[in-house]
């Protein structure tokens, strides 16, 4: 049995990079503080007494070194802790510094701690190597503390990190902290024995291989055993750092259809055993057997298929959105039960967006603005959008379709011969509508790590919310969208704790979440413009709104419809208001429905601060929704005469 202070052993030289979520849902991955002095990481559990003695002490070394740039963390591997129960222990005793929920046990296994109230500190010019592994001071012991500490172990080594000076400070070989228990740490012979035929492949054959197949997504197709043995380690890794399965919803928030991530005990079962040495075992290859390859068009043939125009794709540079059009070939009108757009070169092909309109454009520029309503989009594992059952949207004969098409140069010319196919039904009892919040005003300051802008939209009329697609390029970091009702209490419906620029989809709940009217639905973006973030492309400049990928966005489309509304009783009027009022939703950056001067930003609100004072008609500084919407009708009513 162990003794209540045990020795130190079990640590490794370096940590492998890994990303969790905190107490308060964001997203942290290890290897993005490269640039850091140092990392601190204090282990956590809830209801510890020598953690709660040890935070106040563990907040002052982070308000004494912060501004040199250190990096603090906790980090929680109790299996008996969650993440609601860590964000409460974190409120009661005052915990700000992020709390990392180590739901699966993999990183507190491999960090190698077995108590808590243990600081590691890293070097990341090192490799992240352990300069420090035991308690952060003297001060604390079992069921009793000095008043003042007379050894400050982890301040000397951050003292000395951050003077460039040799560090000489031990840890002490017996330390205090709760005991951790970690249930697979000594499994490893067990480990060894997890079946590849009848655990592993079968894992990998229903989360896995839908894209990693021949002619799909992946960039390797999981064929046999020996292939995903080779590819092992690189598994591992991007488990670890949550960049694989592609799916960034926060597993504790909603439900959603196509759900692509791992359970935590899945998880644990295909690293565990990646970690065993990937062993081969007994019984058949179910891989070997599928021999699997992506089809053109996952849903069936297509009642329609259209072509998009040629295009050649440079090896290299940026190349702006390319807007084309195809006309309409219908000559009567149809009801739109799906859409898939094939990508005709994968590989350059980023996304593609698509919507209706009703004349064909004179400059064959198919520009969203121009959009009546989305007919569908496409982005890399989200190729195909799917009508709930018995839903539909309208879709009129003539007219055009407006594409809006990305495409990322990846090392040699490529043509792209892009094709989209309509799947149509008869008229469905309920009608499908669309809608987009959106914010063209946003400026995102030059090195502003986490920068957060919100823009929301109003439903005036009692709806229902089918799907979400959140959109931003680059520096986009995190996404969420939540509902505020009429009483003033908010609800998170879908949070993005990690949103990739590289994966984007539409996350269609598994029941259509209900919005009262007077309801608003919060787009909420936190953006990233450090030197930090690898895919910034400059950190130097203030960002502004803009459709290349070097600009930026907050684009949060959503799919809803109005109760009670059928495709024979429509209820036009109520999304004409809300979609005339989706300008003034944009700006009202404090959500209190009043618009302000200073609120006023960008090219929009440049135009609208010329006409403020017309607007404001009732002369008490500020322009009200109602004030706003009159000014609107009036203008249309003129444009009409």
């Amino acid at each position: 049995m162990a003794s209540a202070e045990t020795p130190v052993g079990g640590v490794p030289d370096y940590i492998d990079n890994f990303r969790l979520i905190d107490q308060f849902g964001e997203s942290h991955e290890l290897y993005y503080h490269s640039d850091a002095p140092a990392v601190v990481i204090m282990t956590h559990g809830v209801g510890c007494p020598i953690v709660r003695g040890a935070v106040p002490d563990y907040a002052d070394v982070r308000d004494e070194f912060e501004d040199d740039g250190v990096v603090f963390y906790m980090i929680n591997s109790n299996i008996q802790d969650d993440r609601s129960e860590i964000a409460a222990d974190s409120e009661e005793f005052g915990i700000d510094i992020p709390v990392l929920d180590d739901v699966t046990q993999l990183i507190g296994e491999s960090m190698g701690y077995d108590r808590t109230a243990q600081v590691y500190v890293l070097d990341p010019a090192q490799g992240f190597k352990v300069v420090y592994y035991g308690p952060l001071n003297d001060r604390q012991t079992y069921e009793r503390q000095r008043n003042e500490a007379n050894n400050h172990y982890v301040s000397d080594v951050l003292t000395a990190m951050t003077h460039g000076e040799d560090i000489t400070t031990e840890a002490p070989a017996i330390r205090a902290g709760c005991m951790i228990n970690f249930p697979e740490r000594q499994n490893h012979t067990e480990h060894m024995q997890i079946s590849y035929s009848e655990e592993i492949a079968p894992l990998l054959r229903d989360n896995c291989v839908e894209c990693h197949q021949e002619g799909g997504i992946g960039p390797w197709a999981m064929t046999d055993y020996e292939t995903v043995q080779g590819w092992a380690l690189m598994i591992r890794e991007v488990i670890r750092t949550d960049r694989m399965p592609p799916w960034h919803a926060d597993p504790e928030i909603g439900s959603f259809h196509g759900d692509r991530s791992l359970s935590p005990d899945e998880i644990q079962t295909l690293v565990h055993w990646i970690e065993a040495g990937a062993p081969r075992g007994e019984g058949e290859d179910p891989l070997a057997g599928l021999n699997l390859h992506a089809e053109d068009w996952p849903l069936g043939e297509p009642d329609l298929i259209l072509t998009l125009p040629a295009y050649t794709v440079p090896a290299n540079g940026v190349v702006d959105y390319v807007y084309p059009v195809v006309e309409n070939p219908l000559t009567e009108d149809k009801w739109l039960r799906a859409t898939t757009i094939r990508a005709g070169a994968r590989e350059v092909v980023h996304h593609v967006l698509s919507g209706y309109m009703s004349e064909v454009p004179e400059d064959g520029r198919g520009s969203t603005g121009l959009w009546e309503f989305s007919t569908g989009g496409y982005a890399v594992g989200a190729e195909s959008v799917i009508q709930a059952e018995g839903s539909g949207v309208p879709f009129p004969a003539g007219g055009a379709i407006g594409f809006q098409t990305h495409y990322t140069p990846y090392g040699r010319e490529v043509e792209d011969v892009t094709q989209i196919g309509f799947y149509f039904q008869d008229q469905p009892e309920l009608l499908n509508r669309s809608a987009v919040i959106l914010d063209a005003s946003i400026e995102i300051p030059p090195g502003a790590a986490r920068h957060t802008e919100t823009a929301y939209m109003e439903f005036p009329y009692d709806a229902e919310l089918l799907y979400a697609f959140p959109h931003a390029h680059y520096r986009g970091h995190a996404s969420n969208l939540r509902i505020r009702y009429p009483d003033g209490s908010e609800e998170m419906l879908l949070s993005l704790p990690r949103y990739d620029f590289n994966w984007q989809r539409a996350y269609e709940w598994e029941e259509p979440i209900t919005i009262p009217a007077g309801s608003k639905l919060i787009a909420e973006y936190v953006y990233d413009n450090s030197m930090a973030n690898v895919a910034n492309p400059d950190p130097d400049v203030n960002v502004t709104w803009g459709e290349q990928s070097f600009e930026e966005m907050l684009y949060t489309s959503l799919a809803y419809r109005w109760v009670g509304e059928t495709t024979d009783n429509r209820l036009d009027a109520q999304s004409e208001h809300m979609q005339a009022s989706r300008f003034f939703t944009a700006m009202d950056d404090n959500i209190d429905g009043m618009l302000t001067e200073d609120e006023l930003r960008g090219i929009l609100g440049e135009r609208m601060r010329a006409g403020f004072d017309r607007m404001d008609m009732d002369g008490d500084g500020s322009v009200s929704m109602d004030e706003y919407l009159t000014i609107q009708r009036m203008r249309q009513a003129r444009g009409q005469q």
